[in-house]
């Protein structure tokens, strides 16, 4: 892949996820605090652990894409998680952080873009796959978490159309 090519490849994919953005925090704002421990079975996340890995992953994907280096720390991932007192908390770090990681993403080079790139040594791919990857880690989280809402007592927002909760205007 060629420089030029990885920074089309780049823009296309932080369109799609700028769009998916706005969705995501919806899903994130319908967790209210007197349900965020709800948990449809033992063996699943909590709501409020689903919401805040998926404000905090979707900026360690993008960064790790910046540092070209996919490293993770599960004590660093923790104290991500833990430094969100409130739901509001996690929605105000997701609406000021996620965008300004695009946009350093969109700043990088494409040869930058272009350079291979490991996920643990399972994948190797150009960055620029990385996001499109990322887009969809936070796709599958977000479905989770919208799963649960209409169950733990929430509304469910419009995703890609209407819900019996909120339809779409015409």
């Amino acid at each position: 892949m060629t420089g030029d090519q990885a920074k089309a490849v780049a823009e296309s994919m932080l369109k799609m996820w700028q769009f998916e953005f706005p969705a995501t925090c919806r899903v994130l704002e319908a967790v209210k605090e007197d349900n965020r421990a709800y948990k449809p079975d033992e063996k699943s996340r909590s709501a409020w652990e689903i919401a805040t890995h998926l404000a905090t992953a979707d900026i360690w994907f993008l960064q790790s894409v910046i540092d070209g280096n996919f490293a993770w720390d599960p004590e660093a991932a923790k104290k991500a998680e833990a430094q969100f007192k409130s739901v509001n908390d996690v929605v105000a770090f997701y609406k000021s952080t996620f965008p300004a990681k695009v946009q350093e993403v969109r700043a990088m080079s494409g040869e930058r873009l272009a350079a291979d790139n490991s996920f643990f040594g399972m994948i190797t791919w150009p960055n620029v796959d990385f996001v499109a990857f990322g887009n969809n880690h936070s796709v599958h989280h977000r479905g989770q978490l919208a799963a649960y809402l209409r169950a733990m007592g929430s509304k469910v927002p419009a995703i890609y159309g209407g819900s019996a909760d909120e339809p779409m205007p015409m």
